[in-house]
């Protein structure tokens, strides 16, 4: 089984070029009217998300300090 690593290095990062083709091509796909909406929409997922551990790690919290007072 190959090593992570070795794969990242053996098909490297990504680079200006590479960046700017695939923006390019999201911006034909979507259109520039809808990525505002997608941008806007992708942010709420990521909110949405660290809300989400953030409520994990308190409700974790919480049970640990019912735990510990019984």
């Amino acid at each position: 089984m190959m090593d992570l690593n070795a794969v990242s290095m053996a098909i490297g990062r990504p680079g200006t070029w590479e960046i700017l083709i695939v923006v390019v091509i999201i911006v034909v796909l979507f259109g520039p009217k809808f990525l505002p909406k997608l941008g806007q929409t992708f942010g709420d997922t990521i909110r949405g998300f660290k809300n989400g551990l953030k409520g994990d790690e308190e409700e974790a919290e919480n049970t640990d300090v019912n735990n510990t007072e019984a």
